[in-house]
């Protein structure tokens, strides 16, 4: 299950925008083929590619059907609800979210807060420990950050387990009284995608079953057509204490310890979103001597804290201050209620591990100066550093780019270049004659073909098309306020017939003329319109002669006809006996 991604994306969805990786703050998005992947070996899992991503391309890995299946196989479901559930089911929602995960089918609910007030306890009696500064470990994607990306700040780590492996812990500890640990599961919902990978670490193999998110939950709630309309109020199996409640906000876990007694105390610090940890990290490892200032650092990877975790962003309450005010309402409304949770097992230490992040190789100066070289950048004023990338200079984008992350395309300004040298070599190439005229009809630019047609040069650019040609057509299309004009025109002096597309570039105050030559197509017509003439003629006089021949024929038949006919009676009258010739007589002599 280790080797599943967390963070998935949907190739039909992910739309070249580059917003995950300019969001990303470790930049662990790999660029492949045009399509934005997680490179989850570089990832602290804190799901900001997914709460940003414009398209919905980017997703938190579903356990949902694997916590159903727990359910289906029998087996005694016990739920860790995150305390940031009192920012999602707010109001009258407060006491049906209970009811309603009990008609899921889970047997035992209780809220990951129990483990909150243990975690802000061994935190806050660590504090102060060998006048050094102590980092917070309750947030799982800044222990995933430190751990990866800043390992010299290991050792000042709390070394406490999160509230979710801490309340697993006594989860099991209680229920492992009555019964056999493979006999229940253990289900965190929460709002936190690294979460899912925390619950994986070979150090923590066991606790948790599964850890699905609230959008997650929402999701089956709807399946299963349960509504929070429909369910009752119920209470915890596990009544959590009240200050713990406000752990998910920013400085939670210091109010949750009762350590502070304001906020603006010199020797504590809580911070939210990756910007202030980066820069109070960098002031740790640096020698300002903060490190002999502040005693606590309490860090969130999410702004404003685990509110705004990148598992509830389908929820009908977005506005982060919305969300506060509901965890504190929560807070408010069960002050005085007493804990009814047992001390669970003492172990709670928590070990790091030094991850190792594969390079292809050192990266040498000339090395970047080849990659920027490929996208145009000869000289330093070329790098714009834009950012379009994803990439905070030009210089981080080269990088990323010998590195495997990035691709040579991703460069708005130079994929801009490339596309206008594309459309200058298909115009300058183009069989037809192409002329470009500003607002005045003066020539402001003309491919190859074009000066071929019209036998001209240069020396005619910034010249009104007069010089070249009859405007006439130019003017019409000027004064009609862009509207297209198709015609065939005759240039005797070029020797030219043109069919003509002339049309207007409204924004950029600009004519365009495109001209095909088809005076070969017209001679050819020309030609075969006389062909057809000539033969139309002749065939003509070969009908009228056929038909005079015919009528000579018909003429010497009629006669030879009449005159055969006359010759065939006069033998048939010689042949009868009654009828001898007029002279008999020269018989008988």
């Amino acid at each position: 299950m280790e080797s599943d991604k967390i963070i998935l994306t949907s190739k039909a969805r992910c739309r070249d925008c580059y917003r995950c990786l300019r969001v990303c703050p470790v930049k662990a998005i790999k660029m492949k083929g045009g399509q934005a992947y997680v490179e989850e070996a570089r990832c602290v899992m804190c799901g900001t590619c997914v709460r940003e991503c414009p398209q919905k391309a980017k997703s938190i890995r579903s356990d949902q059907e694997r916590a159903a299946g727990f359910i289906k196989d029998g087996f005694y479901t016990a739920v860790s609800l995150a305390p940031s559930f009192a920012a999602i089911y707010s109001d009258w929602r407060l006491k049906r979210i209970v009811s309603a995960l009990r008609r899921l089918g889970f047997n035992y609910i209780a809220e990951t807060a129990i483990g909150a007030q243990i975690t802000a306890e061994l935190t806050a009696s660590l504090c102060g420990e060998d006048n050094k500064t102590l980092i917070a470990s309750a947030c799982p994607a800044v222990v995933n950050y430190i751990e990866k990306y800043r390992q010299e700040l290991i050792p000042a780590l709390a070394g406490v387990v999160s509230p979710m492996i801490a309340h697993a812990k006594t989860m099991i500890a209680k229920l492992s009284k009555e019964k056999k640990r493979e006999e229940f599961k253990i289900i965190f919902i929460g709002p936190c995608a690294a979460k899912k990978k925390e619950a994986e670490r070979t150090e923590f193999a066991g606790l948790v079953d599964a850890a699905i998110t609230f959008d997650e939950l929402n999701e089956w709630l709807e399946r299963e057509n349960i509504s929070l309309n429909e369910c009752e109020e119920s209470d915890f199996d596990e009544i959590s204490p009240n200050r713990a409640r406000l752990f998910p906000l920013e400085g939670g876990l210091i109010k949750t310890a009762a350590l502070e007694t304001d906020m603006l105390d010199s020797e504590i610090l809580a911070i939210s979103g990756f910007d202030e940890i980066e820069n109070a990290l960098d002031n740790l490892n640096s020698n300002s001597g903060l490190n002999s200032k502040i005693k606590i650092i309490e860090p969130l990877f999410c702004v404003k804290g685990c509110i705004n975790g990148p598992g509830a962003v389908l929820t009908e309450k977005s506005d982060i201050f919305g969300r506060k005010n509901s965890v504190i309402e929560y807070y408010d409304l069960n002050t005085g209620r007493k804990n009814k949770a047992k001390a669970g097992p003492p172990d709670f230490k928590a070990s790091y591990r030094r991850f190792k992040i594969e390079e292809l190789r050192d990266i040498s100066e000339e090395d970047i100066k080849a990659v920027l070289e490929k996208t145009g950048k000869l000289n330093i004023e070329d790098e714009l550093n834009c950012g379009a990338c994803g990439y905070n200079s030009c210089r981080d984008k080269a990088v990323a780019v010998i590195r495997g992350m990035a691709e040579l395309e991703m460069c708005m300004p130079y994929m801009r270049k490339m596309a206008e040298r594309r459309t200058d070599r298909i115009i300058e190439t183009s069989p037809n004659g192409i002329i470009i005229l500003d607002e005045k009809l003066h020539i402001i630019s003309m491919n190859g073909a074009f000066k071929k047609m019209f036998m001209c040069s240069e020396v005619v650019i910034g010249k009104r098309i007069s010089y070249i040609i009859d405007p006439a057509n130019f003017e019409k299309l000027s004064t009609r306020g862009g509207a297209k004009i198709e015609t065939i025109e005759k240039y005797p002096s070029y020797n030219l017939i043109c069919h003509e597309i002339l049309y207007a570039l409204s924004d950029e105050k600009q004519y365009v003329g495109i001209f095909v030559d088809i005076t070969n197509l017209e001679i050819n017509q020309k030609r075969l319109d006389e062909i057809k003439s000539k033969t139309v003629c002749q065939a003509s006089e070969l009908l009228e002669h056929q038909i005079n021949m015919a009528q000579q024929m018909a003429k010497f038949l009629g006669e030879y006809t009449a005159r055969g006919e006359e010759l065939v009676k006069n033998l048939m009258k010689v042949s009868e006996p009654d009828n001898p010739p007029a002279d008999r007589n020269i018989y008988k002599k």
